[in-house]
């Protein structure tokens, strides 16, 4: 397999944390044309946004917590030569659940169903630390 096929996933997450970044502009902008934020107050304390404006900022900080260790993991496999198809499967899978997770963060909010794509997410990150343990063990 050629080993850069997996640095795809790696830029499609990327990918998403921009277009969450430009969502947050969006989301700004429009509290400020309506008035319905104190850009004073803002200035000091950032959840004094409006909820809509929290909620993308609240996912774009999620995007650097589990996703820094798929950072790392896309990172390492191929700095050791071990891409393969089940990383790369892997990798592709994990940013479909982040970007599930943040479909469903910056929409209904539901709970539930953000925790379920949360936790598919951290199954595979799991499954791409084994992939290096075992690339790393061999």
């Amino acid at each position: 397999m050629n080993q850069s096929l997996l640095l795809w996933p790696l830029v499609a997450q990327v990918v998403l944390v921009i277009v969450l970044f430009i969502r947050l502009g969006q989301v700004k902008d429009r509290a400020r044309a309506t008035g319905a934020v104190d850009l004073v107050v803002t200035a000091l304390d950032n959840d004094a946004w409006p909820d809509e404006v929290r909620q993308v900022a609240n996912n774009i900080r999620n995007q650097f917590q589990v996703p820094v260790l798929f950072f790392v993991l896309v990172l390492a496999l191929f700095a050791h030569g071990s891409a393969d198809v089940f990383a790369l499967v892997l990798a592709w899978l994990f940013v479909a659940s982040r970007v599930a997770h943040s479909y469903i963060h910056i929409g209904s909010n539901y709970v539930p169903n953000r925790t379920r794509a949360f936790k598919l997410s951290l199954l595979f990150v799991a499954g791409l630390t084994a992939l290096l343990i075992r690339a790393l063990i061999a």
